[in-house]
């Protein structure tokens, strides 16, 4: 049986073993484990860019799953996403060892730290990301968990030296109830996970719970529907403030500029700041006055927290750039969810200007494309010029009877622009033939459509070069 969230800490670990370590969460607990002087081996089902830098790290990496790679481990970690039949589960428990679930060993490498966590249905990864970076910025050498590489540190983790600690609090198992943070920020509350909690009452209920973990304050968007919802459950509760556009929000916006890069003017408490930051978007402008409200809450002055967040370069996989061929830019963007394929394709027209839109999606979990599929035809046929289609990444699922990319294309709006090409190489050629100069492509998915930029942009370079020869 799998662990769960919510077990007691281990008294002392000496040597931990991660099944599925290359995973987004438990790769940057296995690094800042350690990092505080553990002995950590872990093993994937296959190589990755993450599975190299845990392995530049110093950390023993097995591709594929067998008893044996447990070694002579005290301690195994597991995510829910382990089955039960997986031999190195198996094995562990056939020894008595100490099996603990991912969020218990986050809590255990920031034990005796005040917790800040940034939790919602999208955009945690980035706002986490931001806050790590502005703590960076402010001189605070805070600890940090995230769900995704920081841009300008190559790593989605440190053990820091300070006692301030940061964490993206993932929701997909209630996991984010066990880690009593200082102080939350809540960037929105949609459905998503619907496997899981089944229905927005509980999903609801989940965040509310989450937020008053909090010993401190809360900050939650007071744009979003799903977040004003929650605060409205939380108005008992002491220390609630809200950001955004809203004339009601605390830390307001006065006016947020999404491109080229994104600019927000705010005002809290009667002080003014700016925030200017190094990638575009308003969504990422929105979050960017949530991590300054967190900041404020941990003490700063909003100038300073402005300051600190102002700079912020990204996350790996959300709207990276990845090159220029041709005229044609390339981009990366994790965005699996309806709402967060809206933002995505929202930012990537501020940033286009006057030129198209080319996606390239992998619809992600047998069950969200099965609950959402209506939902991510309309984010498409409204932000995408023209959407290429590829098959479902199932990640931790099996396949579900009668569940496919179609579910999609079946609900896209009559004469919507579109393919459906399952082959990778194929699908290279047919956006790189609809590309013009002045034009974006850019691939989405949270599975491993990002492994294919590099053959993208090979065959953009190839074309290019045919075109050239051609007499």
């Amino acid at each position: 049986m799998k662990p769960l969230p919510g077990g007691p800490l281990p008294g002392s670990i000496s040597r931990a073993h991660f099944i599925g370590i290359a995973g987004s969460g438990m790769s940057g607990i296995a690094r800042v484990m350690a990092q505080q002087g553990v002995m950590v081996s872990g093993s994937d089902r296959s190589d990755s860019e993450i599975v190299d830098s845990l392995r530049d790290a110093g950390i023993t990496v097995f591709i594929g799953h067998d008893a044996s790679h447990l070694g002579d481990a005290d301690t195994v970690v597991a995510s829910s996403a382990v089955r039960d039949e997986n031999p190195e589960l198996v094995e562990a428990y056939s020894r008595g060892l100490s099996v603990i679930h991912r969020s218990t060993a986050l809590r255990w490498v920031m034990r005796g730290k005040t917790v800040l966590a940034v939790a919602g249905s999208h955009g945690k990864t980035t706002s986490t990301a931001m806050l790590a970076s502005a703590l960076h910025r402010a001189g605070i050498d805070a600890g940090f968990v995230n769900g995704g590489v920081v841009s300008q540190w190559g790593v989605s983790s440190r053990t820091g030296s300070a006692e301030l600690f940061a964490i993206e609090a993932d929701e997909s198992d209630r996991s984010f109830l066990t880690y009593q943070p200082s102080t939350v920020l809540v960037t929105n509350v949609a459905p998503d996970h619907l496997d899981f909690y089944g229905g927005m009452d509980a999903i609801y209920d989940a965040f509310e719970a989450f937020a008053r973990t909090a010993t401190h304050g809360v900050v939650l968007c007071a744009d979003d529907e799903g977040t004003r919802e929650l605060a409205s459950r939380l108005s008992d509760a002491s220390g609630v403030r809200t950001y955004g556009v809203s004339p009601d929000a605390d830390f307001r916006i006065l006016s947020i500029e999404p491109a080229p890069f994104a600019r927000a003017q705010i005002t809290y408490a009667g002080e003014e700041a700016e925030i200017v930051l190094a990638v575009p978007g308003r969504l990422n402008g929105l979050n960017a006055v949530g991590v300054a409200g967190v900041l404020v809450d941990a003490g700063l002055t909003l100038k300073e927290a402005a300051h600190a967040v102002s700079g912020f370069s990204g996350a790996d996989r959300r709207f990276q750039f990845h090159g220029e061929r041709g005229g044609v830019r390339f981009f990366d963007d994790h965005a699996h969810h309806p709402t967060e394929v809206a933002a995505a394709l929202e930012t990537a027209r501020a940033v286009v200007g006057s030129g198209r839109v080319i996606t390239m999606f992998q619809p992600h979990l047998f069950s969200r494309t099965q609950y959402m599929s209506a939902e991510l035809a309309s984010a498409f046929a409204a932000g995408s010029d023209h959407t290429i289609f590829l098959d479902i990444f199932g990640s931790r699922e099996d396949p579900i009877e009668g569940v496919s990319t179609h579910l999609i294309l079946e609900k896209l709006p009559a004469g919507y622009s579109h393919d459906y090409e399952p082959d990778w190489a194929r699908a290279c050629e047919r956006a790189v033939a609809l590309a013009k100069p002045g034009d974006i492509i850019l691939t989405m998915s949270t599975g491993d459509l990002y492994q294919i930029v590099p053959q993208l942009l090979a065959t953009k370079q190839a074309s290019d070069e045919g075109a050239h020869a051609a007499p």
